[in-house]
This record gives C-alpha cells, sequence and structure tokens, in this order.
C-alpha cells in the first residue's frame, strides 16, 4: 500500500501502479518485515525503493552510506544498482531485524557489496578516515538525530553526491501549526527541515514520494 498520505489516494496508487513492481525476493521481505508487526511500517514503500534503486544506478556511486536499514529493503534496492567496485556502508543498532536484511541480501547476491556496522551511526560516521567521501546516502533511522547525521555526511559529500533523507513530510504532520501536542519527532523533522532550507553549503528539493524524502546535494 502506498505510505503516502497526504496526496488522494486514487493518484498516490495509479502512481504506485505505474512503477516498478517489486520481484520476488522483494516480496518475500516484504512479508518477512510484516512480522514485526507496527514496526513494519518502518520499512519503505515499493515505488520508494525503485526510486532510489534508479537515482542509485544513474548515480553510480562508489561508496554510499545507509543510515538506519531495518530489515533492508531501501539497502538491497541501492546495492543491486551499485557500480563494479560499489560499497554500501549499513549502520543500525538491531541485530534481530538487520538478520532478516543478510538473509535476503544473500538470496540477491549483493552481500559482498555491503558492510553492515551495528553500533550508533554517529560513532560509525565519525570514525571513517579522514578523506573518505560519500557519493549517495539514506538517512532513516532516529528522528532526532537527523541533524546530527546529516552534519557528518555533507562535509563528506563527493562533488556530485546526494543525501536522501526520509520522511521529510511525516504524514504532513511537518505542515501543520506547531502544538504542544506535537512529538518529539514531529519537532525534530521540522527543525531538520528548516535547517536543510537554510543550508547555503547545499539545495535541496523536497518530494512527496513515500512519507517525504528531501534530496540534497552540494552547491
Amino acid at each position: 500500500m502506498p505510505k503516502n498520505r497526504y496526496i488522494d489516494a486514487t493518484v498516490a496508487a495509479y502512481a504506485e501502479a505505474h512503477s516498478a513492481a517489486p520481484d520476488e525476493i522483494q516480496h518475500d521481505l516484504i512479508e518477512a518485515t510484516a512480522a514485526f508487526g507496527r514496526a513494519a511500517a518502518m520499512q519503505i514503500a515499493p515505488d520508494q525503493g525503485a526510486f532510489m534503486s534508479i537515482l542509485t544506478a544513474v548515480l553510480q556511486p562508489r561508496f554510499a552510506v545507509e543510515i538506519g536499514t531495518f530489515t533492508g529493503y531501501s539497502s538491497l534496492a541501492v546495492a543491486r544498482a551499485l557500480p563494479e567496485g560499489g560499497r554500501l556502508l549499513c549502520c543500525d543498532v538491531s541485530t534481530e531485524w538487520t538478520d532478516v536484511a543478510r538473509a535476503h541480501w544473500d538470496r540477491a547476491g549483493v552481500s559482498d557489496r555491503i558492510e553492515l556496522v551495528i553500533a550508533p551511526a554517529i560513532q560509525t560516521l565519525n570514525d571513517l578516515r579522514a578523506d573518505q567521501v560519500i557519493d549517495l546516502a539514506f538517512i532513516d533511522a532516529d528522528k532526532t538525530s537527523y541533524i546530527d547525521y546529516y552534519e557528518a555526511i555533507v562535509p563528506r559529500l563527493s562533488s556530485s553526491g546526494v543525501i536522501l533523507i526520509d520522511n521529510t513530510l511525516w504524514s504532513g504532520r511537518v505542515a501543520q501549526a506547531p502544538s504542544d501536542d506535537d512529538g518529539d519527532d514531529t519537532v525534530a523533522l521540522r527543525a531538520l527541515n528548516d535547517h536543510v532550507h537554510a543550508d547555503t553549503r547545499t539545495e535541496a528539493v523536497q518530494l512527496t514520494i513515500g512519507d517525504g524524502v528531501t534530496m540534497v546535494r552540494r552547491r
């Protein structure tokens, strides 16, 4: 089902139906993720996976980073489209979720392109060698740390590098007037959106795919 809650449901379903459909491995991954109950909502939608795969194929990143892997749908989309010799660093703190990811990476034959580090992502980013550049990054983890992840990645972006930031429309809540009832994630995502918009080092576009994806590149 489309994750988009701020576009007419008929239009959203039509767009999904006219996007690349999940293959057998992706379908199986969706089913395996559903077993986690409510947490399964953290999985990106298939149309977003198709978008990320196409973007990866166009950018041809040598080194990509994913902050928040969950059960691996987005990493699978990116890893399959990497160029020869391309690498993907996945950062997560859960072995339970990423064990599902590993199993499906193995089935897809992309495990040799992926390094998974189970540790706080900001620590993993800080541990990268000083001259390591990032050609593609996907941020989809704890929302209250989004600005920290963004600030750790921007200085490392290559000249053609791109950051994708997930959930930046947050079911439309970020566009509503601030309220005392706003949760920490809503407040954090509003702050992130304002931070990115005001950043003179980069330019960004906020896309209405999925739950909102912001695409950022260095100026």
